[in-house]
């Protein structure tokens, strides 16, 4: 079993920042944040294993990164919209992510309990 704790969620005016972290029980080789808005399907936002791979609306503005001393994920957001806003989740699957097929929320076995972010206009 996995474990996987995000933080770091808020709210935040358009054009802001903010840094998700997650921190996990167990280092794993495909990792990735995906969000979910109010009747919309969850997405795929960020992955990572050996590169990262990104949703398009994203690249340029988010970056995601682990430190696998610290068994942690993050995932920095800039110049932020209000269509970026949504329950951001932290994610994990065996195996590597396989390009942007990773993005495909239905492959991943662990998830967290979701952080809010809100960016308004």
């Amino acid at each position: 079993q996995v474990h996987l704790v995000e933080s770091g969620g808020g709210s935040v005016q358009a054009g802001g920042s903010l840094r998700l972290s997650c921190t996990t029980s167990r280092n794993m080789v495909c990792m990735g944040w995906f969000r979910q808005a109010p009747g919309k399907e969850r997405e795929g936002v960020a992955v990572i294993d050996d590169t990262t791979y990104y949703l398009e609306s994203v690249k340029g503005r988010f970056t995601i990164s682990r430190d696998s001393a610290k068994n942690t994920l993050s995932l920095q957001m800039n110049s932020l919209k209000p269509e970026d806003t949504a329950m951001y989740y932290c994610a994990a699957k065996w195996g590597y992510c396989y390009g942007t097929s990773g993005l495909r929320h239905e492959d991943y076995n662990y998830w967290g309990q979701g952080t809010q972010v809100t960016v308004s206009s």
